[in-house]
């Protein structure tokens, strides 16, 4: 089946995946829908052909040794509330 592979960069110290790019990986398959090899016509209803990608790849093409923006964003957010309340 078809997939599709997605690149980004995966942040080891968080353990998340920030999308960069994607592309569909073509299974060359006549009968997936998807494939650039699909026998039969745009509007296929064969009940033969495969209607469903597999699941998608993640492909880390950086790898960071820190946290995400996003984790960082919500670990200041408590400090700064924090400090605002605090003032007179």
């Amino acid at each position: 089946m078809c997939h599709t592979v997605i690149d980004g960069r995966y942040h080891t110290e968080c353990g998340h995946f920030i999308n960069m790019h994607s592309h569909v990986q073509d299974c060359l398959r006549p009968n997936c829908i998807f494939s650039g090899r699909h026998s039969h016509c745009v509007g296929c209803k064969s009940q033969s052909c495969i209607r469903l990608m597999s699941l998608p790849v993640k492909n880390p093409i950086r790898i960071s040794p820190t946290t995400c923006g996003d984790c960082v964003a919500i670990k200041r957010t408590p400090t700064a509330l924090m400090a605002a309340t605090a003032r007179p």
